[in-house]
């Protein structure tokens, strides 16, 4: 079963996370916005090896430190989808804005599609494409360990923000009620910032998808 542990990194503590094959110890780095040391010391202390970088979207929350990763580890650089070019693109223009340290330009070695499958180990994780926070946006499910990798789709108690440029909130529920509920309401899901619920407390308690 996949393991993983979340980091909170940058400012804006933004949940980075590993995850692993506990046979292989092959391990990926979801989302590493920041704060290299601290994820270089994770995957230390975990005795794991890292062996690529998963992007859920280009903000700079989410990917300000990943040319930099890849570059000094040699990593490969998976996802998002396509739609997130612009944002790559505008990273150092991101970082300037928010006061982020200079993000490396990267262009990413795989783009993702919905229904693509990722080999980590012995473990295999699916992707879904969910825009409407960015319109690159992925998420990374892993049905054996029922924990799904959401970025800034999904929150406990919100949804993601829609007013960045290429944001539509109607895209978003879609996306939430279309390809998220199906996993099941037993599935534990990660966001991008705050604590992790269950796709069924949300349903049942978040006021944005509340019933649907």
């Amino acid at each position: 079963m996949l393991q993983y542990e979340t980091i909170p990194v940058t400012a804006f503590a933004q949940n980075c996370s590993l995850v692993w094959c506990p046979v292989s110890r092959a391990a990926a780095v979801i989302d590493p916005g920041g704060d290299l040391d601290r994820i270089k010391s994770a995957v230390k202390r975990l005795d794991v090896r890292l062996e690529q970088i998963w992007l859920t979207h280009a903000h700079i929350d989410h990917a300000g430190g990943t040319g930099t990763l890849a570059r000094e580890l040699g990593l490969p650089i998976i996802g998002p989808h396509e739609g997130d070019l612009y944002w790559i693109d505008g990273l150092p223009q991101q970082s300037r804005m928010f006061g982020f340290p200079a993000a490396e330009a990267f262009m990413p070695t795989r783009w993702l599609h919905d229904g693509d499958v990722l080999d980590l180990g012995q473990e295999q994780v699916a992707v879904r494409h969910c825009p409407g926070h960015t319109p690159g946006h992925v998420v990374f499910h892993s049905a054996s360990a029922k924990r799904c990798f959401v970025g800034d789709v999904l929150f406990a108690g919100s949804i993601g923000r829609t007013d960045f440029p290429g944001g539509d909130h109607a895209t978003l529920i879609n996306s939430i009620t279309q390809r998220l509920w199906p996993m099941g309401n037993d599935t534990i899901f990660i966001p991008g910032h705050g604590p992790e619920s269950s796709f069924g407390e949300e349903r049942l308690g978040n006021p944005y998808v509340r019933g649907t």
